[in-house]
């Protein structure tokens, strides 16, 4: 896969604009007290779709031929993705197809019919409706558009970094929750095209941590299936529900940042990315 530089994430910008919206960057003066530095939320959340998955599903869509196009898209998901490909698919005038797991949301189902998919619950976890998709692409000619692996989706993606960097201009860290990685990559590619110095740091629930065994490996690895009612929302809280954060004596601390249900819910992993600043307005 080619890389994705600066230039590319800056094509996505403008091939989103008007399409997605440039969502809030709020202060959060609780994590700010419990990491002791100024702490701020992109909200992703507060995206169409409700969730980042839009910028990269539509980047890659916008990006097919009118042959192409004319053939469908079809894409796997567990809900977030699947609703960003719907969306775009109907916006750019293609047929969308998307097969999630029978445990999969029934409010993002519903969501994702909503806005013009069709849908079908194939298999227990992800990985199935993902064979299944690709087999129907294969069949019928449809594109398929995957969720990460693809450098029109890390483009996409990649504009919340941009975002990021214009809302505070001397962020130091961000943290961004790492799944498949179109989301920290794009992230990545964006704000250490334009700010080498920042640190940009991937966070995974412990129990579901697949990046450091993979980067050890040299090569994918898997976990055990997880299970679980928090979907698109545990990875993030979970991963950094005890952290290590740079403060501005130069020290790195280890806080607290998320443990309870009620912040579970509002750090959602699929939609928020966390952003430190040591020198950030209130």
């Amino acid at each position: 896969m080619e890389l994705v530089d600066i230039d590319k994430i800056r094509t996505a910008r403008e091939t989103l604009h008007g399409i997605i919206r440039r969502t809030p960057l709020r202060h959060s003066e609780v994590l700010e007290q419990r990491c002791g530095i100024p702490v701020h939320l992109k909200c992703e959340n507060l995206q169409r779709t409700g969730s980042f998955k839009i910028r990269g599903a539509y980047a890659r869509i916008h990006a097919l031929s009118a042959d192409e196009r004319a053939r469908g898209v079809v894409a796997a998901s567990a809900g977030n993705h699947g609703q960003g490909v719907a969306l775009a698919a109907a916006m750019l005038g293609t047929a969308a197809t998307v097969y999630m797991p029978v445990s999969a949301s029934l409010p993002k189902v519903s969501a994702t019919r909503g806005y013009g998919a069709q849908v079908h619950l194939v298999g227990d976890v992800v990985e199935e409706s993902l064979a299944r998709a690709q087999a129907f692409a294969e069949k019928t000619g449809a594109v398929f558009i995957h969720p990460f692996d693809h450098p029109d989706v890390l483009a996409g993606q990649g504009t919340v970094g941009l975002e990021v960097l214009e809302q505070l201009p001397d962020v130091a860290t961000v943290l961004v929750p790492a799944g498949g990685g179109g989301l920290v990559g794009g992230i990545a590619a964006a704000v250490k095209g334009v700010k080498p110095e920042i640190r940009v740091i991937g966070v995974q629930a412990e129990a579901a941590a697949v990046w450091p065994a993979s980067l050890a490996a040299g090569w994918t690895s898997s976990v055990a299936w997880i299970s679980g009612s928090a979907s698109g929302t545990s990875p993030f809280v979970c991963a950094v529900s005890v952290t290590r954060v740079p403060h501005p004596d130069g020290s790195i601390r280890t806080v607290p940042l998320a443990c309870s249900p009620s912040q579970a819910t509002a750090l959602s992993g699929s939609s928020l990315v966390m952003v430190i600043s040591p020198n950030s307005p209130r």
